[in-house]
C-alpha cells in the first residue's frame, strides 16, 4: 500500500476579490511539481464565489469536470443549450469532449456559493459534449458511502468517460466502514469535507485529502460527525 497526505494548510491559495480558491493540485498561477495530480484526477479546486458574480464564459475540452455544490446556488449556461442551478445536494458533470463553451454564476445577492471544482483526464478524446445533474437526496444513506458518479451511464448518480467511481458519505462520531475499491490499478483520493476521520490509521480533519493506492480496501472511522468525499480513479494516464 501506498499513500500521500495533503494537509488543507498545504494547499495553494488564490484570493480574487470576487473568488477564493484553494488548489489541492497545480492550478492556474498555483505551480507545485510534486502535486500535479493524484492519477487522473488533475483537478481538486475548493472554491467559494462572492455575491453576485461568477465565472465568464469560457471554453474546455477534453476533460470530465464535475461540480459539487456545498453551499448555495450556482447558475450554469452553456453553448449546448443548458441553463440550470445547481446547488447543495447536487451534483454536476460535463463531458468537454471536442470542446464546450460556458459560465457559472452566484445570482444570489446576499449570500456566496461553495463548490468543488474537479476535473479528471477522460479515457476517451473528442467524445461529443454532454451535460447532466442528479441530486442526492434520494439516494444519500446515513454512515455509509453512497455512489454519486460511475463509468456506467446505467449505475446510480452521473457517469463520466473513465474507470472512476466517486462516492459521498456523511456519518455520526464512531461510525466505521470498510471500503473496496472498484477495479484493479486505481487509487483512492479522499477529501475531509467536514469533521475529523481516520482511514487506516490516518487522522484527517476538515479539507484535508489523503491519497491510497496498491491496496483493495482500507477501513474508515468518523471520530466526529462528519463529511466525506471518496474519489476512486485509475493511478495511470492511458495514452490517447
Amino acid at each position: 500500500m501506498k499513500s500521500v497526505l495533503h494537509k488543507a494548510t498545504t494547499r495553494g491559495h488564490a484570493d480574487h476579490g470576487w473568488l477564493e480558491s484553494y488548489h489541492t493540485f497545480s492550478f492556474a498561477g498555483y505551480h507545485n511539481p510534486e502535486r500535479n495530480q493524484f492519477g487522473v484526477l488533475r483537478v481538486l479546486n475548493d472554491d467559494r464565489v462572492a455575491e453576485a458574480k461568477g465565472f465568464g464564459t469560457h471554453p474546455h475540452d477534453n476533460m470530465e469536470i464535475v461540480s459539487i455544490p456545498l453551499k448555495g446556488d450556482l447558475e450554469h449556461k452553456d453553448s449546448m443549450g443548458n441553463t440550470t442551478t445547481i446547488k447543495e445536494g447536487d451534483v454536476q458533470v460535463m463531458s468537454a469532449g471536442t470542446g464546450i463553451f460556458h459560465s457559472e454564476y452566484n445570482k444570489n445577492p446576499d449570500k456566496e456559493v461553495q463548490f468543488l471544482q474537479i476535473w479528471v483526464f477522460p479515457n476517451k478524446r473528442n467524445v461529443t459534449p454532454r451535460y447532466d445533474q442528479i441530486s442526492t437526496k434520494d439516494i444519500e444513506k446515513e454512515n455509509s458511502f453512497y455512489q454519486v458518479l460511475s463509468p456506467n451511464p446505467e449505475d446510480e448518480g452521473v457517469w463520466v468517460h473513465q474507470n472512476a467511481w466517486f462516492h459521498l458519505g456523511k456519518f455520526e462520531a464512531d461510525a466505521t466502514e470498510t471500503y473496496h475499491f472498484k477495479n484493479e490499478g486505481n487509487g483512492v483520493y479522499a477529501f475531509v469535507l467536514e469533521g475529523e476521520v481516520t482511514i487506516n490509521g490516518q487522522t484527517l480533519n476538515k479539507r484535508d485529502g489523503y491519497g491510497i493506492w496498491e491496496t483493495d480496501s482500507f477501513e474508515f472511522k468518523a471520530y466526529t460527525d462528519s463529511k466525506v468525499l471518496l474519489m476512486e480513479v485509475p493511478m495511470e494516464l492511458q495514452a490517447l
